[in-house]
């Protein structure tokens, strides 16, 4: 089955316009393996919609592939070559390994079909709306596409099926008469391609409202923070709010249309709005573990109604729960209707976390939208949820909500497996690289002493990261070395740096900050540390674990050649591990002969904390008490002067 006609809406003159083509199920997974983008989320909406006569009342428009044309202008000549020709036969034997070596992405037979009439529905809806054919239209498309970049597919996505009809609208079509977009990407991942392609053009209003986490939330870096304001003539015309946590939900996102999205809108005044229409961060999404509900999305596309005279596209992006996609599509496509009033509600208040989120991006943006200036009233920031850390379930799902677990056992499975890329660096073999087991043969013969200055000075919580497993206070366990021998040999020294403690919360040890080493010394800066004889194979594994909390890595985020390189460097930062926040290695000298290596965050993260952009905290008391047993066993300080230091480095200003 194709296209599906029901004949022109008969509710209005301008109807509403909706896109369906079961074509684009044809993309999926190789072996037809679970995998939490599915065919099935395309098809669960359409029949949602069908028994609720959706379609019956709109007209429903022929899905149509995407010219070259319009694909190149936000996409390389290289990248559409691959797309186009990825599912010929000439790529059978190569279809694999080539989507092996992209972020998140599988390919088969389908999926050159399948993107080419996801990009090209959505320039169709956008050009008839556009026009004023239509009053405004959705298009259930897939595969997604505000992850893909000029040149890259990634994150479920090969074309950026939004950017490529902002694009049309803009240079294109300039008869139509649209000269200013609105992009909402409310999608619970961060929109980097699409916020890349529009970085230095102030025609597009780009704003992403996304899980973040301080740059560990896929896609894992810091292109998703509310710094990230654009460029040049496009500066102030990006704006990002970047959740600190995950369980965000109605009032959460209510609160930032209220005092950032709305104000902005009013004063950009766009011609039409185009939204990345995520849904996982809804209810239960196994991949988002944030709590918006469909009455939530369907409040929040009412809010927009009242700009650009209604023109509203909603482009499919993520979602992966079938339920809450379902629900909330259909809940946005009754507000298109504009005839009957929203029934629902939620929760009365955002957390702190987000208040805070909120009044640092009307600060960063109020350069350029002065409307943002003002501070909010604490009568109001002071109505807040409770933490988020309470109210998450014992079982330690984000993503799960009782009631809302309706996700199948072997798309459950699918997710653990899918989610590794998702919420980590994917760390592939490059060409020419040795294999796991030839660099780890070879760096198991390098000894190394790692400089331990936080945690990790308590013998026992080290030792997580070598034999696996987790002691008290931890919230996760660790994976391990492969190479699970004892350190040969623990020493303590004192080293000319200070320490200090920030950030909000860490996986591992839950809220309160944890320690950080600033990278360059100081006459008057003192920090105790634990060194521990491993190999450099160890190194490599305990890296990994720090930033990304796993041990598969098929090549060396740390060499022989960086181990060379680092003596004359004094610091070395990882890009393999960048996402993290102890990517960069410093070198400290050496001892018996051997590099004292540490590992710490960079300087540009010393400016983040400095500056207020990433807060200074205290430790929690489960990780303070951690670092004082570390320097009682390790009889360098008494538990009261341990603790004494441990409230200076808190306390003093960086």
């Amino acid at each position: 089955m194709g296209h599906v006609g029901f004949g022109e809406a008969t509710s209005s003159v301008r109807g509403v316009g909706l896109l369906y083509d079961d074509r684009m199920c044809k993309h999926q997974t190789p072996d037809g393996d679970p995998h939490p983008e599915n065919p099935d989320r395309i098809k669960v909406i359409w029949n949602k919609l069908l028994s609720n006569n959706i379609p019956q009342r709109c007209e429903v428009l022929t899905a149509k592939e995407a010219e070259d044309k319009h694909l190149l202008a936000v996409h390389s000549g290289n990248h559409v070559n691959l797309i186009r020709n990825i599912s010929s036969k000439k790529f059978d034997s190569r279809r694999e390994s080539i989507a092996s070596t992209l972020n998140s992405i599988y390919l088969n037979e389908g999926s050159s079909e399948a993107a080419y009439l996801a990009a090209g529905s959505v320039v169709e809806v956008a050009e008839r709306v556009a026009k004023g054919e239509l009053k405004s239209a959705a298009a259930i498309v897939r595969p997604p596409g505000h992850h893909a970049e000029h040149d890259e597919a990634m994150g479920f996505c090969l074309f950026n099926n939004v950017a490529v009809a902002t694009s049309v609208l803009l240079d294109e079509k300039p008869e139509l008469g649209i000269k200013k977009i609105l992009i909402v990407d409310w999608d619970v991942h961060h929109g980097n391609g699409t916020q890349k392609m529009f970085w230095k053009d102030p025609r597009v209003l780009f704003f992403s409202v996304h899980r973040h986490e301080f740059g560990n939330f896929y896609p894992g870096n810091d292109d998703g923070s509310y710094n990230m304001v654009g460029e040049g003539p496009g500066a102030g015309f990006n704006i990002n709010v970047p959740w600190e946590n995950g369980r965000c939900g109605d009032a959460d996102y209510f609160a930032v249309w209220d005092h950032i999205l709305i104000p902005v809108a009013k004063e950009f005044e766009p011609d039409m709005i185009i939204v990345s229409a995520g849904f996982d961060a809804a209810v239960g999404d196994p991949l988002g573990g944030c709590r918006v509900t469909p009455y939530g999305y369907s409040m929040m596309l009412k809010k927009l109604m009242d700009f650009a005279q209604g023109k509203i596209v909603l482009a499919l992006e993520g979602g992966y729960n079938l339920d809450s996609i379902a629900n909330s599509f259909l809940g946005c496509m009754e507000v298109l209707f504009e005839d009957k009033p929203i029934s629902g509600s939620s929760e009365a208040y955002p957390f702190e976390s987000s208040w805070r989120v909120i009044q640092a991006v009307r600060k960063e943006l109020s350069a350029y939208w002065p409307i943002l200036a003002d501070e909010l009233p604490s009568k109001l920031t002071m109505q807040k949820a409770l933490p988020p850390q309470l109210l998450i379930s014992s079982s330690d799902s984000e993503g799960e909500e009782k009631g809302h677990n309706i996700v199948s056992g072997s798309l459950t499975a699918a997710v653990q497996e899918v989610m590794e890329p998702l919420l980590k660096l994917k760390l592939e073999d490059t060409e020419g690289s040795t294999s796991s087991a030839a660099w780890r043969t070879e760096l198991s013969k390098i000894q190394i002493w790692y400089a331990t200055f936080g945690s990790n000075m308590w013998t026992p919580r080290f030792l997580c990261y070598i034999k696996g497993g987790q002691v008290d206070g931890m919230r996760k366990p660790c994976a391990g070395s492969r190479d699970k021998n004892s350190p040969r040999e623990i020493i303590w020294k004192a080293f000319p740096h200070r320490l200090f403690f920030g950030r909000d919360s860490t996986k591992t040890w839950g809220a309160g900050g944890v320690a950080f080493l600033h990278p360059e010394s100081g006459v008057d800066d003192i920090t105790y540390m634990c060194l521990y004889r491993i190999t450099l194979e160890q190194f490599n594994d305990v890296l990994l674990q720090e930033n990304i909390l796993s041990n598969e890595m098929k090549t060396p985020a740390f060499d022989l050649a960086a181990l060379d390189t680092i003596e004359n460097e004094r610091t070395i930062s990882l890009d393999l591990l960048k996402r993290g926040w102890y990517h960069n290695v410093v070198y400290l000298g050496k001892e018996k002969d051997f590099p004292i290596l540490t590992m710490t965050c960079s300087l540009s993260d010393i400016e983040k904390f400095k500056y207020g952009k990433v807060p200074l905290r205290p430790p929690s008391r489960e990780y303070a008490n951690t670092l004082i047993k570390g320097l009682v066993e390790g009889r360098q300080l008494s538990k009261q002067e341990a603790a004494a230091y441990i409230e200076k480095a808190s306390s003093k200003p960086l």
